[in-house]
């Protein structure tokens, strides 16, 4: 037997092999503190349990879910983009409800795409985008996210070829893994990018909730325009502490939502309807916990970044998302630094080659360990002697 052609060219899973690798240095029974993860640490908030605990108690609820998800959460998608951001949104036509926005992800160019077409996808980026690349046969090219511009694409400096073979584009601020934000302006720009280049735009929006020194995050759907080209996604994972319950949802243009709903219809039965019920609770109820979660991931922040100063290492602070973007030290690859922090340091990050080319010289560190795990990670760091404090 042999794996068909489609699977044979799914790039390798990153996240699993970095799992795999901690994974086997804990079974050798060392203490590894792990900022390389993106999977939320804390308990999803007790409402939204209680609020499945008494959905699953009705057996209306173990009944099939109706295709395109149950009324109640794609209203509750609507109001919470009305309230959160004044985007008003048709619960009929403008949502999708989705198994987790990875699953929207890599269904898009499916949905969307011919094979041979042309995406264009941030670099560094997720590295599930490539996932649809490869499951649609289509090609792609990249949008460096360099430093010197705020991890922001410069739309100027794509060739004219690259601009009109493009049928779409992801973007996603806040930012994984650079910690960048977008503001309403670049959103706009994104709007005219793509209508002069007949382009469709989807937003990944997973990190929305967590911005940090007092600025919340712009969605893309607050430009003028945006629903014209484009849709946004937005999960609970990281807003709600739900990552495991994998539930999110789509919301824009209404000819994208459709593509991604007849989809799904043939390859799903939509979510287990207590778990939407969930999720319209979590979307509806007070937002406490939201912005409680926000400001402990802050406060990780500015430990993290406080304690690598400290010790010499020349950081930028993350302006949201609850991942830091940075440099190696001198002389290392990003797998190298990676590799030895890992074997000599039990601590473990992300490479940042494996988001992309533009990765390479960065690693991933997750804001995702209690402060006092992330001051004792920076002390094993710290002696390995990589780093020199410059003198007052």
């Amino acid at each position: 037997m042999e794996f068909s052609k489609r699977l044979q060219q799914l790039p390798p899973q990153f996240f699993a092999a970095l799992a795999s690798k901690v994974a086997q240095a804990i079974a050798e029974g060392r203490d590894i503190i792990n900022l390389g993860q993106g999977n939320p640490d804390q308990p999803t908030p007790l409402h939204i349990i209680e609020a499945l605990q008494q959905s699953a108690e009705n057996p209306l609820t173990h009944k099939y879910s109706p295709f395109r998800g149950i009324p109640e959460l794609r209203q509750a998608a609507a109001d919470f983009y009305w309230r959160e951001y004044g985007v008003e949104i048709n619960p009929n036509t403008e949502v999708a409800i989705l198994g987790g926005t990875k699953i929207g992800l890599v269904e898009l160019p499916l949905a969307m795409l011919n094979p041979g077409d042309y995406m264009l996808l941030p670099d560094p980026g997720y590295p599930d985008y490539l996932s649809g690349v490869a499951l649609a046969d289509v090609q792609f090219d990249t949008m460096p996210l360099m430093a010197a511009n705020d991890f922001l694409p410069d739309y100027d400096a794509l060739s004219h070829e690259v601009k009109k073979r493009a049928k779409l584009m992801y973007i996603n601020y806040p930012n994984n893994p650079t910690g960048g934000v977008a503001d309403q302006a670049f959103f706009e720009k994104t709007v005219a990018f793509a209508r002069e280049n007949n382009m469709m735009v989807a937003h990944d929006f997973a990190y929305g909730a967590i911005g940090f020194d007092g600025v919340k995050p712009a969605s893309f759907l607050q430009a003028a325009g945006a629903k014209e080209v484009g849709i946004e996604l937005y999960t609970l994972s990281k807003s709600y502490n739900m990552a495991g319950w994998r539930v999110g949802f789509a919301v824009g243009n209404a000819k994208m939502i459709e593509a991604i709903n007849i989809i799904q219809d043939h390859l799903f039965c939509s979510l287990f309807p207590a778990v939407q019920h969930a999720a319209a609770e979590a979307l509806l109820a007070e937002q406490d916990c939201v912005e409680a979660l926000r400001a402990t991931y802050e406060s990780r922040r500015n430990v993290l970044i406080e304690e690598a100063r400290r010790i010499g290492w020349d950081v930028t602070a993350p302006k949201g998302s609850f991942f830091a973007w940075l440099p190696v030290p001198e002389g290392f690859t990003s797998q190298q630094f990676t590799d030895l922090l890992l074997d000599q340091a039990d601590v473990a990050v992300a490479s940042g080659n494996g988001f992309g080319e533009y990765g390479e010289g960065y690693v991933r560190v997750g804001l995702l360990v209690s402060e006092e795990r992330m001051k004792e990670a920076i002390t094993r760091v710290e002696k390995l002697g990589l780093f020199k404090v410059p003198a007052n």
